[in-house]
């Protein structure tokens, strides 16, 4: 459609989309807003899809309310609970990973932050990690200042992850703990401390179209440049545990627009991939240009060689 060919010459000219033109593409017809979308992907992203994984290395009794979340103490969700992780464990499983062809690594930590104790054997084991391994590392570990933050980039750590969750409008929905501002604040040390973001947030919700869009305008100010997408997976005994899906039309499309809104990002297609069947590869012809693949926190993720054959079979080369 016309729309959509303007706005893709506007993008590959280098130019931007606005919000209201961001939500008006929820609009036009399928083939023609995934095929701009694939399109944008490969001039500015090329063929190249990485993959990612993590390790829940400290599991449990998280202090925030977030809605969705089985490791929130508020809520009974029966999961494992346990302190952070020995460096055998961790070594040992970033090393299952790096032989399985996984480019970068993550250890992802309960909880609004670590208490110092816990911080000085972070960062103990990222030096082993460093030292044993070859991936690209990354950090998931709440909410730290910017002295820890620069910390874990002296000690080899080169991104942060630090999701938005949702809309600035429709955050206190499903978080009244912390704010929307408060995430905000940690992407921002973690750029000035000198470290690459990783951030983006979950489709299905009970968000509208704007909250989606919204989030991806404040990543795009932010120039976050990893993105993770996730679908919720409903988790019994959490608020959100009745929580009807999206209909996977509106998922591909959220994902096409994100593409126009973020073209230089890595689109990264994160938890919830079984939310869209056994053809969630299509997401590849999208927009979608990298993945996490392996366990995920709580629930369990997808194989890697499984991951690799969808990214190939959609002309990507991992």
């Amino acid at each position: 459609m016309r729309e959509v060919s303007l706005l893709k010459k506007r993008i590959l000219s280098g130019g931007e989309i606005s919000f209201e033109e961001a939500l008006e593409l929820y609009k036009v017809e399928s083939e023609s807003l995934f095929a701009a979308a694939h399109e944008i992907r490969h001039v500015f992203c090329g063929k190249r899809a990485d993959l990612c994984a993590i390790l829940n290395a400290k599991s449990g009794g998280c202090e925030e309310n977030c809605a969705y979340c089985a490791q929130s103490k508020h809520f009974f969700t029966g999961i494992q609970e346990y302190p952070l992780i020995d460096a055998k464990t961790a070594l040992s499983r970033a090393k299952e990973y790096e032989k399985a062809g996984v480019h970068r690594f993550s250890l992802v930590t309960s909880g609004r932050s670590l208490g110092e104790k816990d911080f000085e054997n972070i960062l103990s084991l990222y030096h082993l990690l460093r030292k044993e391994t070859t991936l690209s590392l990354c950090a998931s570990l709440g909410t730290l200042s910017y002295e820890h933050l620069r910390a874990l980039r002296q000690v080899g750590v080169s991104r942060y992850h630090h999701n938005l969750e949702t809309g600035p409008a429709y955050f206190s929905s499903i978080c009244s703990t912390h704010t929307f501002d408060d995430r905000v604040r940690t992407i921002e040390a973690s750029l000035l401390a000198g470290l690459e973001v990783c951030s983006g947030g979950i489709f299905g919700l009970g968000e509208r179209r704007e909250d989606r869009l919204e989030m991806a305008f404040v990543l795009r100010s932010l120039r976050v440049t990893s993105v993770p997408l996730n679908i919720l997976v409903p988790i019994k005994g959490t608020p959100l545990e009745h929580q009807p899906p999206l209909p996977e039309e509106e998922v591909y499309r959220t994902m096409a627009i994100y593409r126009f809104i973020l073209p230089h990002a890595s689109l990264r297609f994160a938890g919830g991939k079984e939310r869209l069947g056994p053809g969630y590869g299509k997401a590849y012809t999208v927009g979608i240009n990298a993945s996490l693949v392996g366990n995920l926190l709580t629930t369990p993720g997808t194989a890697i060689h499984q991951e690799k054959h969808l990214i190939q079979k959609a002309g990507l080369e991992v």
